[in-house]
């Protein structure tokens, strides 16, 4: 499941995500990303990943194609989660979203507020 959070605004969306994402989730999420770069040039995103966050096939390939087809419009990404997977996915991906301009970077579950604070530093 996908669920903004409400302290999105702007430009800085945030998102908690959990269970398994499938292609319809994917596509309200991809649809809620692009009506945000409509109005700003580019967007930072917070994603809180539960325990059980993961991507079905089709949502992964269709996250992946959007990602590579708007990376110039994406400026931070945070990523809040304990699961030590991600810490390390992040720390890897980090430094090839530095390559295209993008600044990523990972945060534990008790870090929420710090992350929002470099997502708009």
């Amino acid at each position: 499941m996908v669920k903004k959070l409400s302290t999105s605004e702007g430009r800085y969306l945030g998102y908690e995500i959990s269970g398994t994402i499938g292609s319809d989730q994917e596509r309200l999420w991809i649809a809620d990303l692009e009506a945000a770069l409509e109005l700003h040039k580019k967007v930072c995103v917070l994603l809180v990943l539960d325990v059980g966050a993961k991507w079905g096939v089709h949502a992964g390939v269709s996250d992946i194609k959007w990602v590579l087809s708007h990376m110039s419009k994406l400026e931070k990404i945070a990523v809040v989660t304990d699961e030590k997977v991600w810490k390390w996915l992040i720390s890897v991906d980090s430094q090839f979203a530095k390559l295209v301009g993008i600044q990523e970077r990972h945060f534990p579950v008790e870090q929420i507020e710090p992350a929002w604070a470099w997502l708009k530093g």
